[in-house]
């Protein structure tokens, strides 16, 4: 089965999984104890992921000015970008960009597929995730994968995609297990596959695991032309993990903050959605230097203007970098927009810009 049908099957799975809370949700009616008690979640990822790392860093500044903000777990790319479009109380997801590009590529030949990504907005780009591929010793390069058990990720998870991606690029004939990250590790452990891959921004504390010695594994080179092309070139530094004493040529791809374009006017629950949308869209802006200063050490590469071609920032995102929006628990120091422009993505960047600098 190819990747676009596994995906497909994947995504409408996720799809229909959803409907029915998202349904219920539109119907609560708006009184002062929804709002309350209105629940706000991030999508992330696995436990020892990059993902929910980021997720528990934006948890922390909404839970410093008073707003909770659930982190839950998740297989990946394709749970969060579906989550975010019919899971109920799901305002953000985080999404491998190639994932983004995947499916706006057959969005233009499929309806359904089309309809599943209506309405997914940009809420924030954030960093580039190295493609891990940790293997026995003795395996040299990409091609030596031929004919072994090479673990690629859950068919929902945005590993996955990029995985099948690689091999299907370098016609590299694996034979293609679908495990998550932490079943891979133990399987590679345990000798019972030969290799895996796991896309997630470096260091991520999977590749922390003492039971990886450098006498038996190691990160693979991602050097191919094909490779370098399509993907964004990266290198993983020397001692990043206590195994890997040498830098490593690898290839990224963006990670980006996802959310739903609610519509106001709607009912109760948009307007909700569209309020931890906004609220927690101004507090990243705001304590963006914090974040940088006390999260993950990804925030620091996060460029906030880098938004993937082809998608539009979320309505409710730039109502919370609008200057004239405060919080009780921040103060405007952003200087004085300008004029209102009409495209979502110019405002969001100007907005940026005008608070953060160096544009």
């Amino acid at each position: 089965m190819s990747l676009f049908h596994r995906s497909r099957r994947a995504i409408f799975a996720l799809r229909d999984g959803g409907l029915a809370g998202l349904a219920l949700a539109g119907l609560v009616a708006a009184g002062p104890a929804f709002a309350q008690q209105f629940e706000k979640n991030i999508l992330t990822g696995g436990p020892t992921g990059t993902y929910i790392q980021f997720g528990r860093d934006i948890a922390r500044i909404a839970g410093e000015c008073g707003i909770v903000l659930n982190v839950r777990e998740s297989a990946g790319s394709l749970e969060n970008f579906v989550g975010v479009r019919q899971r109920s109380f799901t305002q953000f997801g985080i999404v491998q960009s190639d994932v983004l590009e995947y499916l706006r590529t057959y969005a233009s030949n499929d309806p359904e597929i089309a309809q599943t990504i209506a309405g997914v907005r940009i809420a924030f780009p954030l960093y580039n995730e190295e493609v891990h591929l940790l293997a026995r010793s003795d395996i040299g390069n990409l091609a030596d994968l031929a004919g072994k058990r090479v673990a690629v990720g859950v068919e929902d998870s945005g590993t996955y995609v990029t995985a099948t991606l690689v091999l299907d690029l370098t016609e590299v004939a694996a034979e293609r297990v679908t495990i998550g990250p932490d079943e891979s590790l133990r399987q590679l452990l345990a000798g019972e596959i030969d290799a895996f891959f796991y896309v997630a921004g470096a260091p991520t504390r999977l590749f922390q695991d003492p039971g990886i010695s450098a006498e038996r594994f190691h990160l693979l080179a991602l050097t191919d032309p094909v490779l370098q092309a399509v993907y964004t070139p990266a290198t993983i530094a020397a001692d990043t993990y206590p195994f890997q004493s040498d830098p490593v040529e690898a290839v990224a791809v963006k990670a980006v903050l996802m959310t739903y374009e609610y519509q106001i006017g709607k009912n109760g629950y948009h307007r909700a959605s569209c309020d931890a949308v906004r609220s927690i869209s101004h507090l990243v802006l705001a304590q963006f230097a914090e974040l940088k200063e006390t999260g993950h050490p990804k925030w620091t590469q996060v460029d906030l203007t880098d938004i993937p071609p082809g998608w539009e920032v979320g309505a409710c995102v730039n109502m919370g970098l609008d200057p004239e929006f405060t919080l009780p628990c921040t103060r405007n120091t952003a200087p004085a927009a300008e004029p209102a422009m009409s495209a979502a993505n110019a405002t969001y960047r100007r907005r940026i810009c005008d608070a953060i600098g160096g544009c």
